[in-house]
């Protein structure tokens, strides 16, 4: 005798990928697919390049404090918040929004991967102490910066919408 499988329990999907299930229009699936990995690679490009003209305007010296860095990360977590929020509130955000700003131009901007070689050349460079303050702080602030700007952007969405 056969096993009976239940049907598996729906799985929560993004609102911004396709439905992950077999459709009509494989054609269509695939076009929507294109046009958001077109959409993160082209923020992607973006945020990159702002990242990269960042460091070249405020390089670190070495054994210092990875400043450039830092604020990279925070103010992009910062814009993350933002983002958020305001994708959020409005019903009607068009869906590459999202993976254009968020994972694209944020994504390329933001480099954790820069953040963890910095704290190894702080240490492999006799710089302990430095390198602990770094690894904190920046996820300290980053984790703040985004709370605090999607808290005030709800806040400042909300009381624009009273009458």
């Amino acid at each position: 005798m056969p096993l009976e499988h239940p049907e598996p329990a729906a799985e929560p999907v993004d609102p911004d990928i396709a439905d992950p299930r077999p459709s009509r229009s494989s054609r269509g699936a695939r076009r929507r697919h294109l046009e958001t990995v077109g959409a993160v690679a082209a923020g992607g490009v973006l945020g990159a390049c702002a990242r990269y003209g960042a460091t070249l305007l405020w390089p670190t010296a070495a054994g210092g404090f990875p400043w450039t860095t830092f604020w990279i990360n925070v103010t992009g977590c910062a814009a993350m918040g933002v983002l958020m929020a305001v994708i959020a509130a409005l019903p009607t955000a068009h869906p590459l929004v999202r993976p254009f700003l968020g994972t694209g131009v944020l994504g390329g901007y933001t480099t954790f991967s820069t953040y963890a070689v910095d704290a190894q050349r702080l240490l492999d460079g006799g710089h302990a102490v430095t390198a602990l303050l770094y690894l904190v702080a920046t996820v300290a602030a980053a984790l703040a910066a985004v709370w605090v700007t999607a808290a005030l952007t709800r806040r400042a969405l909300h009381l624009g919408s009273r009458p």
